[in-house]
């Protein structure tokens, strides 16, 4: 039923026991090991894409928290309603709901692979999906500290004897795994917890965190006792994997959205200071510039004009300085007058001050 899972999960293991069964041998625990381990690898970074795209579903579900929120309290008592009103917002969003769960649903498939895969390897088969009759013989003689990658806690003694391992090896290869795997499931859970956002917090989520916090990695500490060595390995690797992507991721996704928003703060800042519409732009006031001292503005000759430069050709004409007249300091210094007074002061008739004589003499003046 599951063959379309099962030839590709036994292809990839195949491909990597080749590698490794080159350094190690074939026969070797080691190789058989080093070849789960990079299976679930292999596997988990097919898985890288949806990965990404899950953990941005989530962001951005956190985003639109309060909406949901409200929805939640307008329709408590009507669950269609609130479903279909939770679905519009989704795609209002771009936010698909499946798209969180897809990296967890196409990893249940393959651990059911594995087990199929892993499962059969028993005596006398004559072959196990990709892998021939050799091959199937070369992991059951695999030996991993005295157990078989085959054998498990609770397998029956004398499966366990016909297989070559014994109940002591299996507990001391089985129960460090387990341990290990259970307490990787924990902090893988409570990684994931760690990073929700506390809005979006309702009695169902609630629920779910404390299932996957503490019911998935009981489960794991005690089912696994029914669970092959091999299997064992595939649920540690895979959450060591998953808890070193998820710090990766996380945090390059944080640093993303720390640029975003300064990117987003910078544009705001930017948007204040330009004007807004239809308002003109305030020209900035112009500083009076300081007057220059007489000193300076008299000492700066004066820029040559055309006609200045005309002027140059010709040679001026030097007239000469006129002299200042100098006022007697009172009327007692003054002389009288040539030509128009006698000596004792009384004026001789037709002269003028300018020794010419009048119309009235009938002489010209000169």
């Amino acid at each position: 039923m599951l063959d379309f899972i099962n030839y590709p999960v036994s292809f990839i293991l195949w491909c990597w026991h080749k590698v490794f069964g080159a350094v190690f041998g074939p026969t070797s625990g080691v190789a058989w090991l080093l070849g789960i381990v990079f299976l679930t690898f292999t596997v988990r970074a097919i898985l890288i894409k949806p990965f990404v795209k899950q953990v941005r579903s989530m962001r951005k579900m956190q985003e639109f928290a309060p909406e949901i929120k409200k929805l939640q309290t307008k329709y408590k008592n009507d669950r269609q309603k609130l479903a279909q009103e939770m679905q519009k917002l989704q795609s209002q969003h771009g936010v698909n709901p499946l798209g969180s769960c897809l990296p967890m649903l196409l990893q249940i498939p393959v651990f059911f692979g594995l087990n199929n895969v892993l499962r059969g390897f028993v005596p006398n088969a004559t072959g196990n999906y990709y892998f021939g009759a050799d091959e199937v013989e070369s992991y059951l003689h695999a030996n991993l500290f005295g157990a078989r990658l085959s054998n498990y806690i609770a397998q029956a003694s004398n499966e366990m004897t016909s297989l070559g391992g014994n109940l002591q090896s299996v507990i001391f290869v089985s129960a460090p795994l387990m341990v290990i795997a259970s307490i990787a499931t924990h902090f893988t859970a409570k990684h994931n917890v760690a990073r929700q956002n506390p809005a979006t917090a309702t009695a169902q989520t609630g629920i779910m965190n404390k299932i996957t916090l503490w019911v998935f990695p009981l489960g794991v500490l005690v089912f696994g006792a029914f669970f092959p060595i091999g299997l064992l390995i595939y649920w540690l690797s895979n959450n060591i994997w998953t808890l070193g992507q998820q710090w990766l991721i996380y945090k390059k996704i944080d640093r993303e959205e720390e640029e975003q928003k300064a990117q987003a703060q910078e544009k705001r800042s930017n948007s204040n200071l330009a004007p807004k519409v239809g308002q003109k732009p305030t020209q900035p006031k112009k500083r009076p510039t300081p007057a220059k001292p007489a000193a300076e503005s008299d000492a700066t000759p004066a820029e040559p004009t055309k006609n200045s430069t005309q002027s140059k050709s010709k040679p001026e004409k030097k007239w000469p300085a006129k002299q200042p007249s100098v006022k007697p300091a009172n009327n007692q210094n003054k002389k009288p007058a040539a030509g128009n007074t006698n000596n004792d002061g009384t004026k001789v008739p037709g002269l003028t001050p300018d020794r010419s004589r009048s119309k009235k003499s009938g002489r010209k003046r000169p």
